[in-house]
């Protein structure tokens, strides 16, 4: 009996490592498989959304972890997995969202993001030799409900934004974002209450 080079429960492991947010690396064949996967859903769904919309929503259904009813996305989108990325009821998503969602990433109800709007779980070690090494790690996203990310928004890992914020187009929110406030710049601060 041949054995495998790497016995599953390691494999299972590294999966479950990233998901733990624990550091680990993605040259493991569930990672690459899985995000495979991913990419040609999404293809696919981009693809329909120009034919056939009710087929487009059934793609989308299944390639996110969970859609909300009247929700709306606008091709392309660009996902690790998909499956970690949750948006609630009403929201409406522009042209170009990116969602690396190593980790999850949860989007409320009512929300509105601009177009290329990038949320950023993974994280990747300051010290040179494991990050040359290959080692990262993620946090999860919260966005809370009716909420707005400007258009090139860019939100990092671990971060809450609050309900009823506002994000200013091109900030870089780096820290939680409490709810009611207006935040911008790079990183993004509070400007004024809402």
């Amino acid at each position: 009996m041949t054995q495998s080079p790497e016995p599953p429960e390691q494999r299972a492991g590294v999966f479950d490592r990233m998901r733990a947010g624990e550091p680990y690396r993605a040259e493991d064949p569930e990672i690459e498989r899985r995000q495979r996967a991913a990419r040609r859903l999404a293809a696919r769904w981009a693809t329909a959304c120009a034919e056939d919309p009710d087929t487009a929503r059934s793609l989308l259904a299944e390639l996110l972890g969970s859609l909300g009813e009247g929700t709306e996305l606008r091709p392309p989108l660009f996902v690790d997995y998909g499956t970690h990325l949750h948006i609630g009821p009403r929201t409406f998503v522009n042209y170009g969202l990116t969602a690396l969602d190593v980790a999850d990433i949860t989007i409320g109800a009512d929300c509105q993001l601009g177009p290329h709007v990038q949320l950023l779980t993974p994280t990747h070690p300051l010290e040179p030799e494991p990050r040359r090494e290959k080692w990262e790690s993620a946090s999860p996203i919260t966005i809370g409900d009716n909420v707005w990310l400007g258009g090139g928004a860019l939100v990092l890992a671990g971060v809450t934004i609050g309900d009823n914020s506002v994000v200013g187009a091109g900030s870089v929110v780096t820290k939680n974002i409490p709810p009611n406030v207006v935040a911008v710049g790079n990183p993004a601060r509070v400007t004024r209450p809402l």
